[in-house]
């Protein structure tokens, strides 16, 4: 006799996925009010019914047993358009696990430490074309400020014209995704083929198509050239070999390079975003922040930035409050069992609920209250603060994602006296996979706190 899911809402399958897309954060709340932090949805289309998981508990069950919760590759096919089949996030066992050892190096110690000078020049010299008392929006300017970074620390590109037609081809190519109705082409791929000059999806693969030549021109032309001393990731996997002595194909160059680009450079931008507008809302923490950095003194180098406690606590609290990422990726039960008080049977998929764990009363008082003292109170487990997943799934970028945050809002801040446009509340609201600040958050220059360096 086959047990039932957990509860599941009353609403339709219809509405329940209408929801979904238009207002991720309001379905999954209004749901776990009415069923409770495990609950079961329809909105994963691909993948029929799923179950989301919130109690921390239950978390740590599941992400310290990977043998009986695996994290399969195959469950993220609705990637795999944009990624690529090879994609370390659709690899599975020894493959997956061989590829992230390939991939962490340069996101550790030193070599991430390095980046630290040219992630503030990059931030200095973007930010040098604002215009005062001209309103912009601030994401705009962090989508540029995240691309040279990824491109410069990561794949150290130098044809230039290559580079600025990837960064227009990548930016289109995630824009069309963007909005709640263009996020329904990553959940109902059929809408993504190609039916003709009318159809988004012929654009959409016109435009990857062009990201991958632009792609495998680049890797072509770093293998004829003789071994340097390059230290970027594009080399450094060029040059990596397995077992037994064998180098990785174009094609899995490509879809690592491009797991990175989209994840490095569009979820830490909308990170940033989210930092501004709380920051800039709430003057007590601008204030305190300020003060924090200026202690400093004038030219404060990248590590001392990247040390303070108060803008750590800050970038942590950021997200928390509204994590990039609703839900972690997906795990599969493989045998019956119960967890967190229901019975979960074989084959069940669980998807952590990063959003309601990081709103649980329990864990953060004032759950909708912007607190970054919180972080300086207490320490979370990782089971009870996940902005960046976790397990064998937890992002490889995570430790890059928290340099350049820190640094990009250091170097802004210090430099720069910045105003909301409008001190409205924002909601959050869909971006492809993601959630952002609604309209990106509109700000204004009002002059320079010191003299440019």
């Amino acid at each position: 006799m086959t047990t039932a899911l957990p509860d599941r809402s009353k609403n339709s399958w219809l509405l329940q996925v209408l929801k979904w897309l238009w207002d991720p954060v309001g379905y999954i709340e209004t749901t776990a009010k009415e069923c409770g932090d495990i609950f079961t949805s329809p909105v994963v289309v691909n993948l029929g019914e799923v179950v989301f998981f919130s109690n921390p508990q239950g978390l740590q069950t599941i992400f310290t047993n990977p043998q009986q919760f695996p994290a399969s590759g195959n469950l993220n096919k609705t990637l795999q358009p944009l990624l690529g089949s090879n994609s370390v996030i659709l690899l599975d066992g020894e493959e997956h696990r061989t590829r992230r050892k390939l991939l962490l190096p340069p996101f550790h110690g030193e070599k991430l430490h390095a980046c630290g000078q040219l992630i503030c020049d990059i931030t200095k010299n973007v930010t040098s074309q604002w215009t005062v008392n001209q309103p912009f929006t601030i994401r705009d300017t962090l989508q540029k400020i995240t691309m040279q970074v990824i491109f410069s620390t990561v794949f150290g590109l130098n044809d230039q014209s290559r580079y600025h037609q990837l960064q227009e081809l990548l930016s289109a190519r995630l824009n069309a995704m963007s909005s709640p109705l263009k996020a329904s082409l990553i959940f109902f791929p059929f809408l993504a083929k190609d039916y003709g000059f009318w159809s988004p999806g012929r654009k959409i693969i016109h435009q990857q198509k062009q990201i991958d030549q632009l792609l495998y021109a680049e890797i072509q032309e770093r293998r004829a050239q003789e071994q340097s001393n390059r230290t970027d990731i594009l080399s450094l996997l060029l040059s990596a070999r397995d077992e037994n002595g064998e180098g990785m194909s174009d094609k899995e160059l490509r879809d690592d390079l491009i797991t990175l680009l989209v994840g490095a450079y569009e979820n830490t931008a909308t990170g940033l975003a989210w930092a501004f507008y709380w920051i800039h809302h709430l003057p007590e923490v601008k204030e305190k922040l300020l003060a924090e950095i200026d202690s400093l003194g004038e030219n404060p180098d990248p590590i001392s930035l990247f040390k303070l406690p108060y803008l750590t606590a800050v970038w942590q609290e950021t997200l928390r409050i509204y994590p990039v990422g609703v839900l972690t990726l997906p795990r599969l039960v493989k045998e019956s069992i119960e967890v967190g008080g229901k019975h979960l049977e074989a084959g069940t998929i669980i998807f952590p609920c990063v959003h309601l764990l990081h709103q649980r009363q329990e864990l953060y008082p004032e759950p909708k209250k912007f607190k970054p003292e919180r972080f300086l109170e207490r320490q979370f487990s990782p089971y009870e603060y996940i902005p960046f997943g976790a397990g064998a799934r937890h992002c490889i970028g995570a430790p890059l994602a928290e340099l350049e945050m820190k640094l990009v809002l250091a170097t802004i801040l210090k430099q720069y006296h910045l105003e909301l446009a409008d001190n409205r509340p924002v909601k959050p609201q869909r971006r492809g996979l993601a959630i952002e600040p609604g309209g990106g958050v509109k700000m204004i220059l009002k002059g320079d706190r010191i003299s440019p360096l």
